[in-house]
Order: C-alpha cells, then structure tokens, then sequence
C-alpha cells in the first residue's frame, strides 16, 4: 500500500568536535533546508503527495513543509521530546505507526543509526550531511526525492530497487540492547564525554559490518588490511593494541594517524564477538554506553537492517518504463 514519504533532517549533523581535532567540514541547516526543499520538488514530480516529518529546532523541514503546503499534505510527527538522539528513534516509531512508505534521512552514520533502532528495517533514502558518512552516499536531493517519490506513488516496487543492508546488534549484560550499521568498537574510558572519535588510541576491539579503504572513519581502517563490502556475507573484527602493526589510515576528514593494529578475522553471519568492561562502547563513530568492569556485550551481525534504496536503479528503471514521459 503506498503510504506517506518520511522525512527527518538532523540539525545537529556534520557539527560535531571533529571540525576542532581534524579537518571535517561544516554542514550548515541552511543547506539542509534547500536539500528537503528539492526533496520535495523530486517527490512530487515523481508523483508523491503525502509526506510526514519530524519537526526540528530549526525548523528545517517545517519551514519547506511551509513553502509547499498547497502542493501537498504534511503531517507533523508527534513525539516525546528528549533533545537527544532518543527524538530521531521516536520519529521512526511514529512513522513506521503512521505507515510511511518510504524515509529520507538527512544526516551521517549516526542519524541513520538512531532511526534504525526505532525502525530496524525501514525503507530508506539516505542523504549524507554529516562528518563520516559511510552508510549514506552523497546524493543530490532532487533525484532523491524522486525515487522516494516513484516508491510511495507505487510505480515503482521497493524490493527492485533496494538492498538490504547488515547491522551488527549489541546484547548488553542486564541492559537493553543496542545496534550498529557500519562499526561497533570498545574502546578505553570510563564515561562518553565528546562522542565523536578522533583518536586511535583508546581502541581496543572493532566489529565492522563494512570495511572501505576509501571511506573515512574506522571502517577506514579494516578497509586498508581487509576490504569487506555491504554485499559480502562476512564481517571483519579488529583487535587494537600497542604492539600492534601500524596502520596509517584516515580515522577523520582530514586526519591520517598510524594505528596499531594487533590481528584482523574475517566472521560469518551470526557469529558471536564477546567483549568485557571496563571501557565504553562506540557505535558508527560516537560514544555511546558505558561497560562497567566486568560487564560484557555480545555482538553479532546479520543482514537485518534498512533496505537501502539505490537511487540510480529507481530512476534508471522508471525511464525504462517511460515513466516521466508527458503527453
């Protein structure tokens, strides 16, 4: 059944502390306005009319909703506020609830992240406007939209043009569970302080779903020694230490740093990786949870997260069938 396109814009992505440490860039909410503003326009020429979104702080898809609100009907999603990444996985219960067909995110690995704990196995468009953007691709929001669009409308079925991609979860001893999409990693410490990581030296052991040497970020880093891509049924686990070989890799736009790598292990699905506090565990890029001394999680990874659309193939099909053709 077609159902509304979502949309959520984080505000607060491609901000983070790596603009100080390294040299990432800055993603300012103005340009993350005209992205869901082309959106729209994508959309609606693919024929979508029905669109909800997650009202932000800085009103950045309220205001396009605004601009377009006699071209189409938009509903605002209601949430409990957290003014934390808890709103993006209330949004995506809500819009899962409210039966949207189709999501577009615009963040990085993080806001994907956070939306897949709220609805592990959403449709979704991911637009990159964050710091290490390993699971969205860069994307221009026009044919982006469009795809949306052609999905919602029901032109186009989803199974045809999307993949499903792995998630790595994260069973915690006597906490709840928490997810992964690209790296899951355990590094030294004892609280979450600045999320982002940009140093190598705390990193204990990595689990990645993914392992790109062209990407920026840890996944960088098991790219480099053993590229696995999303298509591939395995995943890599990394183990970090002193005496480790040095691995010189991009962990940041803008920064390479040797990293000392002790031995890399290819796993298959479903295989369990078994780590034990104290340190805190850092999902796709960012501190998250605290292992207290003892504590030990459980990671493992499967093909279970969002089918990702493959934008190109949703525009290159829906030429094939004439569908942006007018009389």
């Amino acid at each position: 059944m077609p159902g509304p396109v979502g949309i959520v814009a984080n505000p607060a992505s491609g901000k983070d502390i790596r603009r100080l440490v390294a040299r990432a860039s800055v993603f300012d909410n103005q340009e993350k306005s005209a992205i869901v503003r082309r959106v729209l326009v994508g959309a609606m020429a693919a024929g979508a009319r029905d669109f909800a979104y997650l009202p932000d702080t800085h009103n950045i898809a309220a205001e396009a909703a605004h601009e377009f609100k006699d071209k189409a009907n938009f509903t605002e999603v209601q949430i409990t506020r957290t003014a934390s990444t808890m709103d993006t996985v209330y949004a995506a219960q809500a819009m899962f609830d409210i039966g949207c067909s189709i999501v577009l995110t615009l963040g990085g690995d993080g806001t994907n992240r956070a939306f897949a704990k709220g609805w592990q196995n959403v449709p979704l468009v991911p637009i990159s406007t964050g710091t290490n953007n390993v699971f969205p691709g860069l994307v221009e929001g026009t044919v982006a939209g469009a795809a949306a669009g052609l999905i919602a409308a029901g032109k186009i079925e989803l199974a045809s043009v999307s993949n499903q991609v792995k998630a790595t979860t994260i069973e915690i001893e006597n906490e709840e569970d928490d997810l992964a999409l690209v790296d899951a990693v355990l590094v030294e410490g004892g609280f979450v302080g600045a999320r982002a990581i940009w140093s190598s030296e705390q990193l204990k052991t990595a689990v990645l779903t993914r392992a790109e040497a062209s990407a920026v970020g840890l996944t960088a880093i098991g790219g480099l020694i053993n590229p696995i891509t999303q298509s591939d049924d395995t995943a890599l686990v990394i183990q970090f230490g002193p005496d480790g070989e040095l691995i010189n890799a991009p962990i940041a736009p803008g920064l390479y740093e040797p990293v000392p790598v002790i031995s890399t292990d290819v796993i298959e699905f479903g295989e369990t990786v078994t780590v034990e506090g104290p340190g805190v565990l850092a999902f796709d890029g960012e501190r998250e949870r605290v292992l207290r001394k003892g504590q030990t999680a459980k990671l493992q990874v499967n093909r279970n997260g969002p089918h990702v659309v493959d934008v190109h193939a949703t525009l290159t099909k829906a030429a094939h069938l004439g569908l942006f053709l007018t009389k």
